[in-house]
């Protein structure tokens, strides 16, 4: 489970105090799948940030299975991340001089994994979300769809407990949309991660389960389907 208590995160903009988390009382149970949504500004991305230890709380915490995160240092923090949260962003940030092969096992190749396990865990997961028959592309020979199913193979190598997606479908058609959520959804079901998104994307908000609207930083509606 993943729960934040009285959680703020207060950024300063010369003079002024901008509180992008506002007292964020929050519990998502383990298999969810989960959207966080609001307009630009309402504080999406940094609460998302903030349960992946990529930002630091000002004040609150955050709780994973029981462990504290927020409390933790950066070194035991970054341990953490890589062996339970993977994380899917809008911009892919996939490494452009590696291969679509290669991102994957970058992460595997962190965590210590064999030359042997790595090829098979990459090969399954790209075969997994679709792009087995592109595993030597690098991410400028991608399609926008096909670099974010590539981000979600590499998101799952890890083998995470939770998938923290940031805007994952923002710069993806139609078509592409429905195939990344089709993965995503199957995932969630069949291997019980649990999956958070931040999203203005009605897409999106139309398949998750449950739906948190932010405004200025706080929960305004928290509704379960």
């Amino acid at each position: 489970m993943i729960q934040t208590e009285k959680l703020n995160k207060i950024y300063k903009q010369g003079k002024l105090k901008v509180k992008a988390v506002n007292n964020v009382n929050l519990k998502i149970s383990d298999g969810e799948f989960t959207a966080i949504v609001g307009p630009s500004g309402s504080g999406k991305t940094t609460l998302l940030n903030c349960i992946g230890g990529l930002d630091k709380p000002t004040n609150g915490k955050v709780t994973i299975d029981g462990e504290v995160i927020s409390s933790y240092p950066s070194n035991k923090m970054i341990k953490f991340r890589l062996n339970n949260i993977g994380f899917v962003f809008q911009a892919y940030n996939l490494i452009p001089v590696l291969s679509a092969k290669e991102n994957i096992e970058m992460i595997m190749l962190m965590q210590g994994y064999d030359k042997q396990e790595r090829e098979q865990r990459s090969n399954d997961l790209l075969n997994e979300v679709g792009m087995g028959n592109m595993s030597k592309r690098r991410p400028a020979q991608l399609s926008g769809g096909q670099q974010q199913r590539v981000a979600v193979a590499r998101a799952l190598a890890s083998k995470p407990k939770f998938i923290l997606a940031d805007e994952p479908t923002a710069n993806l058609d139609s078509i592409s949309t429905a195939k990344l959520l089709d993965i995503m959804s199957r995932l969630n079901k069949q291997e019980n991660i649990t999956f958070i998104f931040s999203s203005h994307d009605q897409r999106v908000i139309d398949r998750a389960r449950r739906v948190i609207t932010l405004e200025d930083g706080k929960i305004i509606t928290d509704k379960k389907k």
